[in-house]
């Protein structure tokens, strides 16, 4: 069973940064490819960022590219999503997951992902 605990999300004033940690439990992190989503407020679950298995490409939505970085490391099981210059409406509760399928390419969608975290939040103050 992959169990997927997101920490690192907190209260920060606009134009901060927060770096958010995925830990993963399993042998198999490092064979899938894993994303970030967030869901504010009476909004639907949106796509952040995406990495591949190997960290070799990856994929930010356009609303945080430039912004934000998506990583990993495959020895600690442990992904990561680098936030820099936050914004009011990066407010949200952020997600990690592991996609379902080894194959293909980087995915958007959420319903390409089987294995999702708790959640944490993460506040922008203006």
């Amino acid at each position: 069973q992959v169990q997927l605990v997101e920490s690192g999300g907190g209260l920060v004033q606009a134009g901060g940064s927060l770096r958010l940690s995925c830990a993963a439990s399993g042998r198999t992190f490092s064979d899938y490819d894993m994303g970030w989503f967030r869901q504010a407020p009476g909004k639907e679950r949106a796509f952040v960022a995406a990495i591949s298995w190997s960290g070799a490409s990856t994929d930010h939505a356009d609303s945080v590219k430039g912004r934000f970085t998506i990583s990993r490391d495959n020895v600690k099981n442990t992904l990561y999503l680098q936030m820099n210059s936050l914004k009011p409406e990066d407010t949200a509760v952020y997600y990690c997951a592991r996609r379902s399928t080894q194959v293909g390419s980087l995915s958007r969608f959420g319903y390409e992902y089987n294995y999702w975290g708790r959640g944490t939040q993460v506040t922008v103050s203006a």
